[in-house]
């Protein structure tokens, strides 16, 4: 292959001149057909277009650029409406479109990506982007090559994805039947969302959550105990290992303390699973809260009660709010939410079950991810190696 290289803007055309952002009450009032495009994906939809015809859409701030497995470049040839977040590239009569998406999701980004808050790729600085320099005919043939093994790929990843969701689905199915003691075929239901304690065993007791749970007012103050901590909607509390999206500001003082056997639960995302019991010291957001657990209760127990789907949509159900992913449950409506009270070396025997289940299926999940992993990496590889010259295309 022919080594010479040339800038960005030798290939394409930079029509940013024709993005218009929409926020979201925007987009809602103007509901349509056409794709309203961000910086990774299509955000909705629209009832008007800016763009139409073969268009490389290249994130410019907010796209993963330096992670190889993910795209930060786009081909589409269809009406769409670009928000100021992506830019936008018609392909000139000697660039193959699909191919110059294929030669943007290789390049490495560091030299071009500016920005100490937010990794940003200006235009002028896009425009210089060095590129394999190749005729027409060998671009389509690459683009071809690379179009039709990355859907044999991305085929085997739709499965892998759908497999996760399945094991998720069932894990959450055995959850909502074991911590409610459902009977054999007892199954929960739309109308649990607003009942709860609904088929839940008549020797249980009932309580509240304000009874037996108690908020904690501990802060850092000078003297955290221990490091940043978030709640996942997969794995409950955890480590913050992020490196985008949530991050402790330079003052932690009034962050909330949460140790180990503590429920801590973020009020805006308790519809997603934003909740759980503690096996970590450390400290949470000061939106998020803590709890002490009563003598009552199995702290396992809680864990898997409060992460079921029966507490889930429950909680989607008294939530409050305009945005869908930010319903806050108030601390007074949490209060009156009815709680199963099992006996407690029933809530023991339920939480050792659970324990079991969860561990067999965190097992064959990390098996999944790591097969996809592997995929991603293999199809940034070879999507690299193609475009580079390293693998000829016959």
């Amino acid at each position: 292959m022919n080594a010479r290289e040339v800038a960005l803007g030798f290939l394409a055309e930079c029509r940013d001149d024709l993005r218009i952002p929409l926020n979201a009450e925007e987009r809602a009032a103007r509901p349509g057909e056409y794709p309203y495009w961000g910086a990774n994906s299509i955000q909705g939809y629209v009832d008007a277009f800016r763009v139409d015809g073969p268009t490389v859409l290249l994130g410019e701030d907010g796209a993963p650029f330096f992670d190889r497995t993910k795209p930060v470049a786009f081909f589409v040839n269809e009406p769409i409406w670009p928000n100021n977040h992506v830019h936008v590239l018609k392909p000139l009569a000697k660039t193959h479109g699909r191919w110059l998406m294929y030669a943007l999701n290789a390049v490495d980004y560091s030299p071009y990506v500016k920005g100490s808050t937010r990794d940003k790729l200006n235009q002028a600085e896009m425009m210089t982007i060095r590129l394999p320099w190749i005729g027409f005919e060998d671009q389509r043939k690459i683009a071809d090559y690379l179009d039709s093994e990355t859907v044999e790929i991305d085929a085997i990843l739709g499965t892998l994805k759908t497999l996760d969701q399945v094991l998720r689905d069932r894990a959450r199915v055995a959850r909502t039947r074991t911590v409610f003691g459902l009977a054999a075929g007892q199954r929960h239901g739309a109308a649990d969302a607003h009942s709860p304690l609904s088929g839940i065993p008549d020797s249980w007791d009932r309580t509240k959550i304000g009874y037996d749970f108690t908020e904690s007012t501990e802060r850092n103050g000078d003297d955290p105990p221990g490091p940043l901590l978030s709640i996942s909607e997969f794995r409950g509390v955890e480590l913050n290992t992020r490196t985008e999206g949530q991050q402790a500001s330079l003052d932690v003082s009034r962050y909330r303390v949460v140790r180990p056997g503590q429920l801590a639960a973020n009020m805006m995302w308790l519809n997603h699973g934003g909740l759980g019991v503690s096996s970590l010291i450390g400290y949470i957001s000061p939106d998020y809260k803590a709890f002490w657990i009563s003598d009552h209760f199995e702290p396992r127990y809680v864990h898997h009660l409060f992460r079921s789907s029966r507490y889930v949509d429950y909680f989607a159900a008294i939530a409050t709010g305009v945005r869908p992913n930010a319903q806050r449950v108030t601390k007074t409506v949490l209060d009156a939410t009815p709680v199963p009270l099992p006996p407690l070396d029933e809530q023991i025997r339920i939480a050792d079950e659970l324990d079991e289940t969860t561990t067999r299926v965190d097992a064959m999940l990390a098996k999944v991810a790591d097969l996809k992993s592997l995929l991603l990496e293999r199809r940034a590889a070879l999507i690299t190696d193609v475009v580079t010259g390293k693998k000829e295309v016959a």
